[in-house]
């Protein structure tokens, strides 16, 4: 039979337009899990840290502990034992046709991404969401008989949905999952995702179009490159500390038998940086917009030199605590945050030291994208999720690139993993 008859077209269509359906469906639910996870977490963080304020501020040393001691109970006794092991468990279910995600995943994950988050835990919600979308599409593949052929295309559409939701850039989710999730292309994924990156960003563009820094970047000159080449190293060389420290932790906190020590010591750690250092509480986009304030429109920059140092160093230190003592969460925001405190450092250092003129908000975005892409190994990725970060973002795309490049191609010159495909010896990001 000639391989090109109207029957096999026929097929070939049926099969196309059975994809672009589920795409949709599948991305207009995550899309709506996520921008519920996404404004409740934000909602509810902000409530409780200003309570806290008001109230004690020595209540943030047990409030960690509060939200973590809650996922505990609540992964022993509702979901009975059932661990999560974050993006990992993605790639299980992707590399064997046979393993699926349990629905289970779906509560799980934002059920406790939400209760660490909200109660200080220093990570994000974007792990949480991006497990729990990735289940949203396993289950539509194992429940409808016309979907059977499509469950890396369904996950990976799910995923990347999830993505396009929490940072506004349907380029972003859709390379995240090109070079994280799936690592490969073919003509059937392209389609799913960009299907469903169009379908969240209609749904971004409709209900939550407003990026996390409101103020406007500057254009960048050329005489900035040097400066911006040495934030990219120090910020490859940063992620490495943040995964080194992530899979120690968790090393760490999996020898710890009695449970109470195991959720009470990484959790009440981490509550004392935040007495000390509020900016650390939750997902710290609070804080770095904060400290982007404050550099902007302070006389006196010296004063921000020492918390910053600081922040550099205890965010992730207190990113893998919560991680090791049970919290929900992945390297997103610890990155995110982390890289643009780096960047306001670098930028005010050198306009100080050198007389400079750096613009400080241009640089919180380079640290960002150079860390972020370090971490997850995702330089295209990183690149389009920090353009949306401000309301102009993309004006700085030349050197956000390059940025991106240089600090993804020495984290992986120095260690060869990122925190997703470490050995499965030491699982990392979530427990």
């Amino acid at each position: 039979m000639c391989k090109n008859t109207p029957s096999r077209r026929k097929i070939i269509r049926d099969s196309y337009l059975s994809l672009i359906f589920y795409s949709i469906m599948v991305s207009v639910v995550c899309s709506v899990l996520a921008y519920c996870l996404k404004h409740a977490t934000e909602y509810f963080q902000e409530l409780l840290f200003e309570r806290i304020e008001e109230i004690n501020p020595l209540l943030f040393i047990i409030f960690p502990s509060i939200g973590i001691t809650a996922i505990y109970f609540l992964r022993k006794y509702l979901f009975k034992n059932r661990k999560n092991k974050g993006i990992k468990e993605i790639y299980t279910t992707l590399g064997n046709r046979k393993d699926h995600l349990p629905f289970y995943k779906v509560p799980s994950h934002i059920i406790n991404g939400f209760l660490t988050v909200i109660f200080g835990g220093s990570t994000g919600v974007e792990v949480s969401t991006v497990v729990a979308g990735a289940t949203v599409g396993n289950q539509t593949y194992k429940l409808n008989k016309s979907a059977r052929a499509f469950k890396t295309e369904l996950i990976c559409a799910a995923v990347a949905a999830g993505v396009t939701v929490l940072f506004g850039s349907a380029l972003g989710g859709l390379l995240f999952v090109l070079e994280v999730i799936a690592r490969r292309s073919s003509k059937t994924l392209l389609v799913s995702c960009g299907i469903s990156t169009l379908t969240a960003f209609i749904f971004v563009s409709l209900f939550d179009s407003t990026p996390l820094i409101s103020i406007p970047v500057q254009d960048w000159h050329l005489s900035a490159l040097p400066f911006i080449l040495i934030l990219a190293i120090l910020s490859g060389l940063m992620s490495l500390y943040f995964t080194k420290i992530v899979i120690y932790a968790k090393h760490y906190f999996s020898n710890i038998q009695n449970n109470f020590l195991r959720v009470n010591i990484g959790a009440i750690t981490v509550g004392i940086l935040i007495h000390f250092l509020h900016h650390i509480y939750g997902d710290s986009y609070h804080g770095l917009k904060e400290i982007l304030n404050q550099s902007l429109t302070s006389a006196d920059h010296l004063i921000l030199i020492m918390p910053l140092i600081l922040l550099i160093f205890l965010k992730p230190l207190a990113s893998a605590l919560t991680l090791g003592a049970g919290g929900d969460g992945g390297v997103f925001a610890p990155s995110i945050v982390t890289g643009a405190f780096l960047g306001i450092l670098v930028a005010l250092l050198s306009n100080y030291c050198f007389g400079t003129e750096l613009i400080v908000l241009n640089f919180a975005l380079f640290g960002a994208v150079s860390m972020l892409s370090a971490s997850i190994h995702a330089p295209f990725a990183a690149l389009f999720i920090v353009c949306n970060l401000a309301p102009n973002g993309f004006v700085l795309i030349v050197p956000l690139l390059l940025a991106s490049l240089v600090a993804k191609s020495l984290a992986k010159k120095l260690y060869p993993y990122n925190v997703y495909t470490y050995p499965d010896k030491v699982a990392v990001i979530n427990n």
